[in-house]
């Protein structure tokens, strides 16, 4: 899968040009220690855009004996208050917490990187207008999106139900999470496009990791701005850009009629990449705008209002379509004026066990890992 090589031409090569979701800052919440509650607040928006706040701590204390076996869910039994904040379940969190700090690093074998990462490569599962994190028990009240990993998710889709139902497109098969991003249609036969790849980094953009944390289960998130309605032109920050095995045009070798999509030469096929935050507030699994309770980290530290170094989810979306004259669109955007209404969802679930191996082995530790452990 071209994905993985796609990956290390564009960070290495052009780091941040092509990442989405970086405009205006959050409103922060109080400061706190990472395992305390805060007070409820009221909207909602489909979209997430934030520049990096200011610096802080960055790990939550935690005393009591860790768990011997897998650490519960941090969301054991979210609960929605009329504001929409999603409190994360404490007890869940500590023992998460608990067994994370207890937990060994497996040695390193030679060879190994200094990538501080692991991912998981997902395959396209499933369609559907619905959106459990903006529009949740609405069926059909979203623009269509295309779905990735869990299997099972729907607008109903709630926590327990990635831990009950663990069918997933996803290697590991322990990433329950549900990822999803607007259908792509070929504008000239209205047509969708869907994912041939779809690569989930969790990784560090920090200069170390110190504080880091694994991430908590049931956190939802989103990247992008689905209302955004500005052109793409060639050399646009949050583009669909050109990739492949091997040196390529970025942008393309040509452009759509309107400008907006590359036209893809040689071996090379569409692809896009969105960062996620990497700051929680450690109190809350959502927000109402499904933004405040996480931040963008500055320099090697996260805010005081989101003093928690989770991993920075990464999506790395490869299409299987090379471009064409009369180029796309999105279902966010059916006029086809531009693609910078991208965005992605992400529904955390994951085996607790594995989160917290991967976290400690690959971002802790600063070590190149792939879908199973280190990588050689």
């Amino acid at each position: 899968m071209a994905v993985g090589v796609a990956v290390g031409v564009i960070v290495v090569a052009a780091a941040g040009v092509y990442l989405a979701g970086a405009a205006a800052e959050p409103e922060p919440s109080s400061a706190g220690n990472a395992l305390e509650y805060a007070s409820p607040s009221a909207g909602q928006t489909e979209s997430f855009s934030a520049s990096p706040p200011g610096s802080g701590s960055a790990e939550p204390s935690a005393t009591a004996t860790p768990s011997a076996s897998a650490a519960p869910s941090a969301a054991a039994t979210p609960k929605v208050s009329a504001g929409g904040w999603i409190p994360v379940d404490h007890a869940a969190w500590k023992a998460q917490v608990d067994a994370y700090k207890a937990l060994a690093i497996d040695p390193v074998p030679a060879g190994v990187g200094n990538l501080p990462e692991f991912r998981a490569d997902c395959q396209y599962s499933h369609s559907l207008p619905d959106d459990p994190i903006v529009a949740p028990g609405l069926p059909g009240a979203s623009h269509m999106h295309s779905f990735v990993g869990n299997k099972a998710a729907d607008a109903h889709t709630v926590a327990e139900d990635l831990t009950k139902f663990t069918a997933t497109t996803c290697k590991p098969v322990q990433d329950h999470s549900a990822y999803w991003v607007p259908t792509l249609y070929d504008n000239a036969t209205g047509r969708p496009v869907e994912t041939t790849g779809f690569r989930v980094y969790y990784r560090s953009f920090m200069n170390n990791s110190t504080g880091q944390m694994p991430m908590p289960n049931g956190l939802r998130m989103i990247a992008g701005d689905a209302k955004k309605k500005q052109p793409t032109p060639r050399g646009a920050t949050g583009q669909f850009y050109c990739a492949f095995y091997g040196p390529g045009d970025l942008d393309g070798v040509a452009r759509s009629a309107n400008g907006n999509w590359p036209i893809c030469g040689g071996n090379a096929t569409l692809h896009f990449m969105m960062q996620f935050p990497d700051c929680w507030d450690g109190k809350h699994l959502d927000s109402p705008n499904h933004k405040d309770h996480v931040a963008f980290g500055a320099g090697n530290a996260c805010p005081p209002s989101h003093p928690v170094k989770i991993p920075a989810i990464t999506f790395d979306i490869q299409y299987g379509a090379k471009g064409t004259p009369e180029g796309y669109y999105l279902s966010s955007d059916k006029q086809g004026k531009s693609a910078s209404s991208m965005h992605g969802d992400a529904f955390v679930m994951w085996d607790a066990d594995t989160m917290n191996k991967r976290t400690k082995n690959c971002i802790l530790q600063r070590r190149t890992c792939d879908n199973y452990g280190y990588q050689r």
